[in-house]
């Protein structure tokens, strides 16, 4: 028998759609487990401070379909710091609890790495995040209802763009990937997506710009990820407008709408799977490891991996942009 007897959960870093439908598979799988849980609020900073409290099975009714995570979330600068560190360890202590979940992306990890090689007390990572960035596992919970919200909001800015013969020049999050602007531009056919992972070509954006001035295109979308080289969307719109002046040129940043929502059936589902895993890791003795999702199974990734690893653009997808552009 494991000697868990109490496991503490957080949320830390950038919240996304999901990470409330984890907070319940982790509760509920180690009470099914006759473990007790203690939800830590504000991820580092309240580990530090002691907020941490109990949660009851009744305490996540009702929460699978709520974006936001109930446990809230915070960036903690004094967790990077030993005595930090050291004040977090004395709180888990306090409360006796024997090993913990973190919830969140590669910032959450690197914590939590650091803080195993100087404590005893186990942790397990559930990949968090809407980026989709992190080496070690198909999606990242978050991602899915991200890209649907890029979708949505694509498909009304095409309906207007279409009724003035405009360029629109639509922003996403990604500030060191670009995940999402490649997934939900596919999905909603933009006629170019730049991304961080690939220098922009202003010079190849002009060609196809000119090219859809020539087949009288009705409409023309750009995504871009907020972190391209470029500048992001108002810099390129800028640039455009200085050589297109017939164009009637739009910038449209969506912004954090992107991390609120319900969760899609997907990522509840994700977030299920891998609230669970978390658990059955930490019963089977893990640690320093993050439960993933590749090729429709579970696996564990040492967080040494994916902090250290980037995860890399299919090039089928990049080119598929140009294929569909004819």
């Amino acid at each position: 028998m494991s000697k868990i007897k109490k496991i503490g959960v957080f949320t830390s870093g950038g919240d996304s759609p999901g990470m409330n439908a984890a907070i319940r598979a982790v509760v509920r799988s180690a009470i099914y487990h006759g473990i007790r849980v203690y939800g830590i609020r504000q991820g580092y900073e309240g580990m530090i401070n002691g907020f941490i409290k109990e949660l009851k099975s009744h305490h996540v009714a009702n929460i699978i379909q709520r974006g936001g995570t109930i446990l809230k979330s915070a960036r903690s600068e004094e967790f990077r710091t030993p005595e930090g560190r050291k004040r977090a360890y004395e709180q888990l202590k306090i409360h006796e609890i024997d090993a913990v979940v973190a919830i969140g992306g590669d910032g959450t990890f690197t914590g939590a790495k650091i803080f195993t090689t100087e404590y005893d007390i186990p942790f397990v990572g559930i990949p968090g995040t809407i980026d989709n960035d992190l080496y070690g596992t198909d999606y990242t919970i978050g991602f899915d209802t991200a890209v649907n919200t890029v979708v949505e909001a694509m498909d009304k800015i095409r309906d207007t763009a279409s009724s003035h013969n405009r360029l629109f020049f639509v922003e996403v999050m990604g500030r060191d990937a670009g995940f999402i602007a490649l997934r939900s531009g596919i999905a909603c056919g933009a006629e170019a997506i730049l991304v961080p992972e690939v220098k922009t070509s202003h010079e190849k954006l002009k060609s196809l710009l000119e090219d859809g001035h020539r087949r009288k295109k009705s409409s023309n979308i750009i995504l871009v990820a907020e972190g391209d080289d470029a500048g992001g969307a108002f810099a390129i719109a800028n640039k455009v407008k200085e050589d297109f002046k017939e164009y009637d040129v739009r910038v449209a940043i969506l912004g954090h709408i992107q991390r609120g929502g319900s969760p899609s059936a997907f990522d509840r589902f994700l977030a299920t799977l891998l609230g669970n895993a978390a658990v059955q890791a930490l019963l089977d003795d893990q640690k320093s490891i993050m439960v993933g999702y590749m090729d429709r199974e579970i696996v564990h990734v040492p967080f040494n991996k994916t902090i250290k690893h980037n995860r890399t653009m299919k090039q089928e997808f990049l080119d598929i942009i140009d294929i569909m552009n004819v």
